[in-house]
């Protein structure tokens, strides 16, 4: 691209503002290592204005009827669905998605967990009963306040819908921080919802880095709630940054994913799991990175899954076909780098992948798809979230060993289990220590719960409880049922 971008201003109370000073930072193109747009970095100044335009506009949002927020979102679903084109061009650029996933999958995440929203919205009870033995109890659900949206670089759309939507349904009013690397499709988000009609301040947009606004944001004593996606470490600064205010901190974190294959899965099991661990070049927290299979059949999974990763094609953003994409910067590359050759220095066995540049590839931040076989639970590769196409093989002999060595961890996002046993995989994804399992390839329903526990946090974001998060709840008594 030739032309680089100038995307220096925020949207604030309504408008695009230019910042309050001037801190300029170059978005690279993951494909071409090229600079493709210039932001601004906020300052203090630019957060105070943004929270102040929210705590403003949140007394009237606050009380607007739930069927009018409803519509305002209808409409940004519309507008959404029209400049979906748009969107997932600037994912492309910013964080490196091959343009028909960008588009089939990256954008479409914003309009999926839209549409389940107002699935959810249209039958959300702000005032329900405590239960048939307190017929004069209730339960009320009232917005937060103002809160503070902070999002990551490798699901853009599909984070920042997760917590702006709700929180619009809700009746909160929001600072949204995306991440400073792929800040594009968020701002082309911010027009989405000028264009919708969100009232000026129901909606503000600084961009900025954690230690700057990300920080400002969670201290800030306006602001009610933090909403957070991102790495463990980052959270628990957060976490403590919130303390002194009090305010309500909700992290939904990193992962390491366990795969659990039985001798008796289904034949696609190895090669569904490969390609998952693969998908969006591995960088989803929620990836199947270590692949535990029992003993019978581990040599053929590590056969199967080493094929996989030399079939998956490698090449830039900026072309048709079902490659996956480089990884979204240098720091990132040099990594996952690192981590591959730790796996080789404590002597897992590499059967596909390693370290370098794919062959033929010149410039990018591209990643050979990697297996490792032979892992033990302590190695690095299998503790550690790579956020790369790195897959981990490990070997088990028994039901109760798969589920310690899945426990293992200090992370609990999502766990699968593959076997044609239906009370085995009921049994087993009880024992579980995650806030997901997935059994057999089947996806969780629309409306289900995103989130984890453990290091993973516990934000449960999507469907109903996805409202409730940014809502408190209230218990009231002496409820006359009849005014």
């Amino acid at each position: 691209m030739s032309q680089i971008l100038d995307q220096r201003k925020f949207y604030i109370a309504g408008a695009w503002v230019a910042p309050a000073q001037a801190r300029d930072l170059e978005v690279i193109d993951p494909s071409t290592e090229e600079a493709v747009a210039v932001i601004s970095l906020g300052g203090q100044a630019d957060t105070d204005a943004a929270v102040a335009a929210a705590k403003r506009a949140f007394p009237a949002w606050a009380a607007t009827p739930p069927a009018e927020r409803l519509a305002v979102v209808e409409r940004i679903l519309e507008v959404y669905e029209r400049r979906m084109p748009d969107i997932a061009r600037a994912i492309s650029l910013e964080m490196g998605a091959p343009q028909d996933m960008s588009l089939a999958d990256q954008a479409e995440a914003g309009a999926w967990h839209t549409r389940n929203f107002i699935t959810a919205f249209k039958e959300f009870q702000f005032v329900r009963p405590l239960g048939p033995h307190a017929p004069t109890s209730m339960v009320a659900w009232e917005p937060v306040g103002v809160v503070g949206l902070i999002t990551p670089w490798n699901w853009p759309m599909n984070q920042v819908t997760l917590k702006v939507i709700p929180a619009l349904l809700a009746g909160d009013t929001c600072v949204l921080k995306p991440s400073e690397i792929a800040p594009l499709s968020s701002m082309v988000f911010a027009e989405v919802l000028h264009e919708a009609g969100v009232p000026a301040g129901v909606f503000n947009l600084v961009n900025g880095d954690g230690a700057g606004v990300g920080s400002q944001l969670s201290v800030h004593p306006d602001v009610e709630m933090i909403s957070f996606t991102g790495s463990t470490r980052a959270g628990i600064a957060i976490s403590k940054a919130a303390a002194d205010s009090l305010k309500k901190v909700v992290l939904e974190l990193g992962g390491k994913g366990a795969n659990i294959v039985f001798a008796d899965a289904d034949d696609k099991a190895v090669v569904r799991g490969a390609r998952h661990c693969f998908y969006n070049t591995g960088q989803s927290c929620n990836a199947p990175t270590r692949m535990l299979v029992e003993r019978s059949v581990y040599d053929r999974a590590v056969e199967v899954a080493a094929r996989v990763a030399e079939e998956t094609a490698v090449a830039t953003a900026h072309q048709p076909g079902k490659h996956i994409g480089p990884v979204v910067s240098r720091q990132q590359w040099d990594k996952i780098q690192g981590l591959i050759q730790a796996g080789i220095d404590e002597g897992a066995r590499l059967v596909a992948g390693g370290t370098g540049l794919p062959e033929g590839v010149n410039r990018g931040y591209f990643v050979r798809p990697t297996v490792f076989a032979d892992v033990s639970n302590d190695m690095t590769v299998a503790q550690q979230e790579i956020f790369g196409p790195v897959l981990s093989i490990i070997p088990f002999d028994t039901e109760e060993e798969a589920v310690a060595i899945a426990n293992d961890t200090p992370y609990g996002l999502t766990n699968y289990v593959q076997s044609q046993d239906g009370a085995r995989r009921n049994r087993v994804a009880r024992q579980l220590r995650s806030g997901m399992v997935e059994m057999n390839g089947e996806s969780r329903g629309a409306g289900s719960a995103f989130g984890g526990v453990k290091k993973s946090g516990r934000a449960r974001e999507g469907g109903v409880m996805g409202l409730e998060e940014f809502m408190d709840s209230k218990a009231i008594s002496g409820w006359d049922r009849d005014a």
